[in-house]
C-alpha cells in the first residue's frame, strides 16, 4: 500500500517531495551544493516512504520479489531500493536536461478538486459556507475560558531536563552550514526539544470518547481503533519558511475514539477523532505562535505570540487566519495548557504554565509509527490508505461539503494531506503559510 505522506516526482520514480522542499526549488538553483542537497533530500523522503511501504507488505508478496535474501527479504527488498535510487540519481544528475526537469517537476499538487468546485458551483457556494465558517468563530469566541460541568483531567509531558534556548538556538543555528538553509537535527537532539516544548493537555472526561491513546489495529478490524490504557501522543518535526529563514516546528497529536453524535442527524460525527497542536520556533528558540487543526484539517486556529503579528486578509470572504487568543510572551522554562472540550474535541482556551502541574502524564511516541502499525498475527499495515485517509472515519458532512473542492471532508488523514479552509485554498504544511499571514519578529525584544 503506497504511502501518501509525500507526493511522488512526475517522471522520477526514486524520489519525492514535500511542500517546503518544493518552495526551496529556486534555492537549489543557485549553486552545485544545493542542487544536490535538493536532490538528495527527494531520495530521502523516497527511501523513507518505501521503508514502510516494504514494511507493509504481506510476506507472500515480499517473497515472490527477485533476488530476495529468503531470511531477511524485506532487508533485502530494501537495500536494492537504495542501491537502485543511488545509481539513479547519480545518472539523472550528469544530465542538465534531466536536472531541470527534476526541478520543474519537484512539487506538491494541492488537496482541492477544481472538477469538484466547478460542479459546486463554489463562486456561489462558498458565500453561506463563509457564513458558516464566521459562526463557527463566533461560537469559538464564546467557549473561551468556559467552566465546565464535568470531570475535567489535566496531562502533562513526560519530566524531562531543562532545555536552555540558548541550546536551542545553538541546535537551530546549524542551518547556516547546509546549502538549503534546512534544519537537521540528530534523533536526540528531537527528542530533547519535543520533550522541552511540550504541552499540558486539559482535557474534559465526559465518555469514553474523551480518552486519547495509542492507536491500535485490532485482529479483524477494518480501521485503527484507539487505545486508551496508554495516553500517547505523536510527535513530528515540521518546518515553515519565513522570508530567506526555513523556521522549526514541533508537532504533537492526540486520537481520541471518537466524536460522538449529538443528535440523531449530527453531519460531523464518526469514529476516530483528534487534535493537532504546533509550535513554531524563532532562530532564539523562543515560541513565536502556535497553531493547531483536527486530524480531518478542520478547525485551524492559530494563537500568536507579541512576536507574531497577524497580516488582513486578501478576500474577506476567505479562511484566513482565525486568532480566538493571543497569548504574552512564553518565558523560559514555560509550556502551554490546552484545554479540551468533551465530544467535539474543540479548543476552548489556552493558558501557560511553569513546573509540575499534574501527575497524570502522557507518553510521547513518533508519528512515524502510525506509517506500518503491526496487526496481531496479519503483518503491518499503516494507519491511513494510499490516498492518506483513514478508512472508516468518513463524515456524512461529505454529502453536502463537496463542492468546497476537499476529498471527504471530515474524514481523519495523514500529515501533507491536511488542507485546512473549505474558503479559500489552504494547507497545514504549506511552506508560506505564517509568511502570508503574520508578520514575524525573528530577532527578539531589544535586538
Amino acid at each position: 500500500m503506497r504511502d501518501a505522506q509525500y507526493s511522488r516526482v512526475a517522471g522520477f520514480p526514486y524520489l519525492r517531495v514535500d511542500r517546503l522542499l518544493a518552495s526551496l526549488r529556486s534555492r537549489a538553483q543557485a549553486s552545485e551544493p544545493a542542487l544536490q542537497a535538493f536532490a538528495e533530500r527527494l531520495l530521502e523522503l523516497d527511501l523513507e516512504s518505501r521503508r514502510y511501504e516494504i514494511d507493509n507488505l504481506p510476506r507472500e508478496q515480499v517473497d515472490a520479489l527477485p533476488e530476495m535474501r529468503r531470511e531477511l527479504p524485506r532487508a533485502s527488498a530494501m537495500r536494492r531500493t537504495y542501491e537502485c535510487g543511488r545509481l539513479l540519481r547519480e545518472i539523472d544528475m550528469a544530465k542538465p536536461q534531466v536536472r531541470a526537469a527534476m526541478l520543474s517537476a519537484a512539487e506538491v499538487p494541492d488537496d482541492y478538486s477544481g472538477a469538484s468546485r466547478v460542479l459546486g458551483l463554489y463562486a456561489v457556494t462558498r458565500i453561506p459556507f463563509a457564513r458558516g465558517v464566521r459562526q463557527w468563530e463566533n461560537e469559538t469566541l464564546a467557549a473561551l475560558g468556559r467552566e465546565a460541568d464535568s470531570l475535567r483531567v489535566r496531562y502533562a509531558p513526560p519530566a524531562a531536563a531543562p532545555l536552555p534556548r540558548a541550546a536551542v538556538a545553538a541546535m537551530v543555528d546549524r542551518t547556516h552550514f547546509d546549502p538549503l538553509g534546512h534544519p537537521t537535527l540528530s534523533p536526540r537532539e528531537f527528542e530533547r526539544l519535543v520533550s522541552a516544548y511540550a504541552p499540558s493537555f486539559d482535557v474534559e472526561l465526559a465518555g469514553d470518547y474523551d480518552r486519547f491513546g495509542l492507536l491500535r489495529w485490532r485482529r479483524d478490524a477494518a480501521m485503527p481503533e484507539v487505545d486508551p490504557a496508554e495516553a500517547a501522543v505523536y510527535v513530528q518535526p515540521a518546518y515553515t519558511r519565513y522570508g530567506e529563514s526555513v523556521l522549526l516546528q514541533l508537532v504533537y497529536t492526540l486520537w481520541f475514539p471518537e466524536r460522538p453524535p449529538r443528535g440523531e442527524l449530527d453531519l460531523l460525527a464518526g469514529k476516530l477523532d483528534g487534535l493537532v497542536w504546533r509550535v513554531t520556533l524563532a532562530p532564539d528558540g523562543a515560541p513565536l505562535l502556535y497553531d493547531s487543526i483536527h486530524p480531518c484539517g478542520c478547525y485551524h486556529l492559530f494563537f500568536p505570540t507579541p512576536r507574531a503579528r497577524p497580516l488582513p486578509a486578501p478576500d474577506p470572504l476567505e479562511e484566513w487566519a482565525f486568532v480566538p487568543q493571543t497569548l504574552p510572551p512564553v518565558g523560559e522554562g514555560e509550556r502551554p495548557v490546552v484545554r479540551i472540550a468533551s465530544a467535539t474535541h474543540y479548543i476552548e482556551g489556552v493558558s501557560l504554565v511553569r513546573g509540575s502541574d499534574s501527575v497524570a502524564r502522557y507518553v510521547l511516541h513518533s508519528y512515524d509509527e502510525l506509517r506500518s502499525m503491526q496487526r496481531m498475527g496479519e503483518g503491518a499495515r499503516s494507519a491511513f490508505g494510499p490516498d492518506g485517509i483513514i478508512a472508516g472515519s468518513e463524515r456524512a458532512e461529505r454529502f453536502l461539503f463537496w463542492p468546497m473542492g476537499i476529498a471527504s471532508p471530515g474524514a481523519m488523514r495523514q500529515w501533507g494531506r491536511h488542507a485546512t479552509a473549505f474558503v479559500g485554498r489552504r494547507h497545514f504544511d504549506d511552506a508560506d503559510l505564517l509568511e502570508r499571514r503574520f508578520q514575524l519578529d525573528l530577532e527578539g525584544p531589544g535586538r
